[in-house]
């Protein structure tokens, strides 16, 4: 059976339902959220923002004064607290200096705009980028990580040499663009690859067995 992404979705909406993704009171938190989910799992995430809430500090505002360390101390159980501080700063600094603090200022840029300032800032790279983008903003930018990658690569519809760009340009070339079309499908890709598609892969009841290697005709 040859399957194309869109059918691929489809499998993964229809055996894992909806996966509700990006949990989040305001665009600003999940602004914050896509820094320091950055190599941790998100458990460890609602825990560094609950310490953020509690000591009332998830605010543009507040963190841009806040000094690293103390940063650091409140985010610590999202991992790599010193470095994701530095980045969070960062971040939050451009965007209260270029833009008030205002999500509502920042959603009037374009995503190639958008993309080209999260991306000059120091510690936001691709991945963090386009969740701001798709999550915090609601603008379609397809997010690719190691799940996609994998997900993609063993169904064949990209080489295993592919890298960021050219995978997200893959997706987006041939899938509408709709946001909540892009954030349910890299939710979907995760809950498959935590499930299934794992380093060594665990094809038994994997709701993507249905489908042979993709090859383009």
């Amino acid at each position: 059976m040859r399957g194309e992404l869109i059918d691929i979705y489809e499998a993964l909406l229809g055996h894992f339902g909806r996966q509700g993704w990006w949990p989040g009171e305001s665009g600003f938190e999940m602004m914050v959220g896509a820094v320091l989910t950055q190599n941790t799992n998100w458990g460890n995430v609602e825990k560094a923002v609950a310490n953020l809430k509690k000591a009332g500090c998830l605010s543009p505002a507040v963190i841009d004064r806040m000094g690293p360390k103390e940063l650091a101390e409140l985010i610590r159980p999202a991992g790599y607290f010193n470095i994701k501080a530095k980045r969070l700063k960062n971040l939050v600094g451009w965007f209260c200096q270029e833009y008030q603090g205002s999500t509502e200022l920042l959603a009037g840029l374009s995503v190639a705009r958008l993309r080209e300032e999260l991306l000059s800032i120091n510690g936001i790279g691709p991945e963090t980028a386009d969740s701001i983008i798709l999550y915090a903003l609601a603008k379609p930018t397809f997010v690719v990580d190691t799940y996609t990658c994998r997900v993609l690569v063993r169904h064949g519809f990209i080489e295993a040499e592919c890298g960021y760009e050219e995978v997200k340009d893959f997706c987006e070339s041939h899938l509408p663009a709709e946001v909540a079309l892009y954030n349910e499908f890299h939710a979907l890709l995760v809950a498959a690859g935590k499930n299934h598609c794992k380093v060594r892969a665990q094809c038994l009841h994997c709701p993507l067995e249905q489908f042979d290697h993709y090859t383009e005709t």
